[in-house]
């Protein structure tokens, strides 16, 4: 087996993330959306231009969302479980890892997020 060129590795690993079964969501540091993934859309019912024009604060409707967005760059990463608001106005309980990292120069922070079964 060959090793994949870089940008040939980048495009199949930015495919693949985009196809995944749980959601990746990538926020800038005011917690602005710039990147989701199709599960995230599908999730959430909302066009990815739609989730990319809002922030975490606009879907996460847990008691201390805006806290856990202050936290995150204390901390650089935060897990747990969250009910976030959907296009429809209906609400999906998900647990989420979020982690800070650089990208192309910039701090962002990378979500991902699957339903949460711990009913």
């Amino acid at each position: 087996m060959s090793v994949a060129e870089p940008l040939v590795q980048a495009g199949l690993l930015g495919e693949a993330i985009d196809l995944a079964p749980d959601a990746v969501l990538v926020a800038d540091e005011s917690m602005h959306y710039l990147a989701v993934n199709q599960a995230a859309c599908r999730m959430l019912s909302y066009t990815r231009e739609e989730l990319l024009a809002l922030s975490t604060t606009d879907v996460a409707t847990y008691p201390g969302a805006t806290g856990d967005d202050d936290q995150m760059p204390a901390y650089g990463s935060h897990s747990g479980t969250a009910m976030l608001r959907r296009k429809d106005a209906g609400q999906v309980a998900v647990s989420y890892r979020a982690h800070e990292t650089m990208l192309a120069g910039m701090t962002v922070y990378v979500a991902v997020l699957w339903p949460d079964e711990t009913d």
